[in-house]
């Protein structure tokens, strides 16, 4: 039970689709009618409007941050702060309140990473950026992170309880990028700063 009520906290805390509620806040359209669609900080971007993406950004993170942070403050063990870890970043990727229809969880999974242990956080964020850099894909930069992140995981924890939540994690993060895979196979992948490009990292 007590595992229950954390996974749920966890779940709704994740739930939260800030980049609806920011948009609705601020007058401008719903994400989900624009763009590709999926409620996170890039696809908000598409908008125009910068100030609404970085507080979407920073919702979707600090959501997933504060729900682990939250679970430790408690004094959860880690293996109730790993469930806690996972919940939140599906809550994001499939909230009730959008009938299941979320983001592809990117920043989410980088505030919960960082709750969970600053090291892999980091460490995920740097090769994230990393890629991004160099190849100016978006969606290559996710999907290179979410393989990364269990590596990081197993590197400063072990084989401890955050290790499978965190390879969950990656596994349903390239699953939501099957679509920009299949673009980045056929070279028709959109780049970082192009004009018309289809912001994936959602």
């Amino acid at each position: 039970m007590t595992a229950f009520l954390y996974a749920l906290g966890g779940y709704l805390a994740g739930s939260i689709p800030f980049a609806v509620l920011v948009s609705r806040v601020m007058g401008l359209a719903d994400p989900r009618s624009y763009g590709s669609g999926n409620i996170g900080a890039t696809n908000v971007l598409r908008s125009g409007h910068r100030i609404a993406a970085l507080l979407t950004l920073v919702g979707d993170a600090g959501k997933g941050w504060a729900a682990v942070l939250a679970a430790r403050m408690m004094g959860a063990a880690d293996e109730l702060l790993a469930v806690v870890a996972l919940a939140a970043f599906l809550g994001h990727v499939f909230p009730v309140w959008l009938r299941l229809r979320g983001g592809k969880g990117v920043a989410t999974a980088a505030g919960v990473l960082i709750a969970l242990d600053w090291r892999i956080g980091l460490a995920v964020i740097v090769g994230w950026l990393t890629i991004a850099v160099v190849s100016r894909y978006s969606s290559l930069a996710s999907i290179v992170a979410a393989l990364i992140s269990p590596l990081a995981t197993w590197y400063f924890t072990g084989a401890g309880p955050f290790l499978p939540a965190v390879a969950a994690m990656g596994v349903v993060l390239i699953a939501r990028h099957r679509a920009n895979i299949v673009k980045l196979a056929r070279g028709e992948e959109s780049r970082i700063g192009d004009k018309k490009a289809a912001m994936s990292a959602n």
